[in-house]
């Protein structure tokens, strides 16, 4: 499987729950997919929704910056936010291991609407790196209108 901007996709195994050493899955989206290099990706979530803005749907602000996406569906049927703390980008090589292994699977592709106004959003954030938002505007200015 080769990583689609837009696309969100589930990790089987993400991380391993310091409570119970269990591997826990976790929704991600791919922002950038640079051919040969890392894939800026950033998580999903559905928690703390009392205390995420969902209008404007862009927030910036502390504690939790993220972008509102609304109830997706594919697997998310809580409201759910793009969340813009820091994060890691995925090693490519990482990534096809375990798409291949069947850990990493597609959920759903983001309407073009929203997928632009996400990835601007993303992009802005202050806690992108310089080099993560430069891969997400490359990448939003290919998008198809």
């Amino acid at each position: 499987m080769e990583p689609v901007v837009g696309a969100v996709l589930r990790h089987s195994a993400f991380y391993v729950n310091p409570e119970t050493g269990a591997f826990e899955p976790k929704y991600f989206m791919v922002l950038a997919a640079p051919p040969g290099d890392d894939l800026v990706i950033r998580l999903l979530t559905s928690r703390y929704a009392g205390l995420r803005p969902r209008d404007p749907p862009c927030s910036h602000g502390d504690p939790y910056p993220g972008f509102y996406l609304g109830t997706p569906g594919g697997g998310l049927s809580l409201p759910t936010w793009l969340d813009l703390r820091p994060s890691d980008d995925m090693d490519r090589w990482d990534f096809a291991r375990d798409a291949s292994r069947g850990l990493i699977q597609p959920t759903l592709q983001l309407d073009s609407a929203l997928l632009r106004a996400a990835m601007a959003c993303a992009a802005g954030a202050p806690d992108a790196t310089i080099r993560q938002e430069k891969l997400i505007r490359d990448a939003l200015s290919v998008l198809p209108r």
